[in-house]
C-alpha cells in the first residue's frame, strides 16, 4: 500500500489501527496454490487472523477451525461447512454437536476421550462423522503414537466415525526445511505401516509446515515464497500417496497486515531519545523475537523523503511496563509528535495474540482493504475497560 494511502487511511479512522489487505492476501494464496499445484490443497490456519477467514475461504480448500468461537466466525461470514476442518485439544461433547449441526467437513481426534466424545455425538445424531486422527509431535497436541494405533485396531468399536487420515504438526517459523523433509517421509512410512500391519490405508494427510516469515534484518526484500518453492517437489511427491493438505496461517497473511500507530511525546532522557506511541506491544506481536532488539519493517510515513539528518529513537508503547519496546534503537529523519508510523507484516498474530487488554488500553480498529479506495470498518475501537471489570469510557 502506498504512503499516500495508508496515510488517508491514519487521517480519516485515526490510529491505532490494522489495515488488512485482502487484495494482497488472496494474491499471496494464489501465488501459493500456482507452486503447490493443484494436486495439493491449502488449509488456511484462522487463528493467524480471522479477520481472513471470509477471504480465505474464497481461495483455498478448507480453513482449520481450532474453538466454538471460530467457528462461530466462520457462519458468520457464510464459510461453506465442508471447508471446515474442526482441529484444538479442548473438543467437548457441545462443541462437537455444534461442529456436526453445522456441517462441519472433518473433526480431528487428539486423544482417546476425544474420539469417544465423536463417537457419542456423531450416535446421537445419527449420522457418521469423518475423522481426522492426529499424531502427536510431542508436544500436548495429537495422540501418542500407541494411543493412535489403539484407534486403528478397535475402529470397528466406532461405527459413527470414518477415520479418513492423518493430521500432523509441530510449529511455526521453521526456517530448516530438512525437518519438513524428514517429517513427511516418515508419516509416509507411517502410513505404510498402518496398511500393512493394520489393514487401515490413511487416505487424508493434513499437514502443517510452519513455513518461516523473515520479520527482521531486510525482512521484505528478496522472495518471502522461498521456503515454499523450495519444498513444493517434496509436498507434490507426498501427494502420491495421500489426499494432501498443507495448513498454515503465518506464512499466508503476516505480509498482508499493516499496523498504524502516532508518536504521540517525544523526549530524551541522559543519551536515549524515546518516542511514546499510541500503540504498543498489547497491539504488534512478532511471534517469537524480543522486539526491542530487532528491527521490524516500520517507516515514518509522515517523514518520507525527508533529508535532515538522522536521530536514534528508541520507540516505546503506551503501557506501563518496561517491556513495551517496540524498537530498541532505530534512526529516523526529523520525527516529529504526530507522525504516523506503518509496521509491515503484522497480517498474522498481531491482532489475536498480543496482550490487547493489558492496562485496559483501547483496542484498535480494524480495516479491510479490498483496493485501492474500497475499505471496510471491521471493528470499530473497543474499550476493553469494560470486558475487564469497569464501564466503557466513550
Amino acid at each position: 500500500m502506498s504512503t499516500q494511502e495508508l496515510l488517508a487511511l491514519a487521517q480519516e479512522y485515526g490510529t491505532p489501527t490494522y489495515v488488512f489487505d485482502l487484495e494482497a492476501f488472496r494474491a499471496r494464496l494464489r501465488a501459493c496454490q500456482q507452486i503447490v499445484g493443484p494436486q495439493v490443497a491449502l488449509c488456511f490456519a484462522m487463528k493467524a487472523n480471522p479477520f481472513l477467514a471470509a477471504a480465505a475461504a474464497q481461495e483455498v480448500a478448507r480453513l482449520e477451525v481450532c474453538s466454538p468461537g471460530e467457528l462461530a466466525i466462520c457462519e458468520d461470514a457464510g464459510v461453506e461447512p465442508a471447508q471446515i476442518v474442526y482441529s484444538g485439544v479442548n473438543k467437548e461433547p457441545v462443541d462437537i454437536a455444534e461442529a456436526l449441526a453445522y456441517g462441519a467437513g472433518v473433526l480431528t481426534a487428539e486423544s482417546l476421550l476425544h474420539a469417544t466424545y465423536l463417537e457419542q455425538v456423531a450416535a446421537e445424531r445419527g449420522q457418521r462423522a469423518q475423522v481426522l486422527l492426529r499424531l502427536s509431535a510431542g508436544s500436548q497436541f495429537g495422540m501418542a503414537r500407541e494411543d493412535l494405533l489403539w484407534l486403528v485396531d478397535h475402529r470397528a468399536d466406532y461405527p459413527h466415525l470414518d477415520f479418513v487420515g492423518l493430521h500432523y504438526f509441530v510449529g511455526t517459523q521453521r526456517a530448516k526445511l530438512k525437518r519438513q523433509r524428514a517429517e513427511l517421509e516418515m508419516l509416509r512410512a507411517f502410513a505404510r505401516e498402518l496398511a500393512c500391519e493394520h489393514a487401515w490405508e490413511p487416505r487424508r494427510l493434513e499437514y502443517g509446515p510452519g513455513l518461516p516469515i523473515a520479520y527482521f534484518d531486510g525482512a521484505e526484500e528478496g522472495d518471502d515464497l522461498a521456503p515454499l518453492r523450495e519444498l513444493a517437489p517434496d509436498l507434490q511427491e507426498v501427494a502420491r500417496d495421500f489426499e494432501l493438505t498443507v495448513e498454515m496461517g503465518r506464512f499466508f497473511a503476516a505480509p498482508c497486515g499493516t499496523y498504524l500507530t502516532r508518536a504521540m511525546d517525544l523526549k530524551r532522557n541522559g543519551d536515549t531519545r524515546y518516542a511514546i506511541l499510541d500503540g504498543g506491544m498489547h497491539h504488534v506481536n512478532y511471534f517469537g523475537q524480543m522486539m526491542g532488539l530487532h528491527v521490524p519493517p516500520l517507516r515514518d510515513l509522515s517523514r518520507e523523503g525527508c533529508e535532515d539528518d538522522p536521530d536514534t529513537w528508541c520507540l516505546c508503547g503506551s503501557l506501563c511496563t518496561v517491556n513495551d519496546v517496540l524498537v530498541r534503537a532505530l534512526e529516523l529523519r526529523g520525527l516529529q509528535r504526530g507522525d504516523v508510523l506503518a509496521f509491515s507484516l503484522c497480517g498474522a498474530y498481531a491482532v489475536t495474540e498480543a496482550p490487547a487488554l493489558f492496562l485496559s488500553r483501547t483496542l484498535p480498529r480494524v480495516l479491510l482493504r479490498e483496493g485501492a479506495g474500497a475499505v471496510t470498518l471491521a471493528r470499530d475501537y473497543v474499550e476493553s475497560s469494560a470486558l475487564n471489570g469497569g464501564r466503557s469510557r466513550r
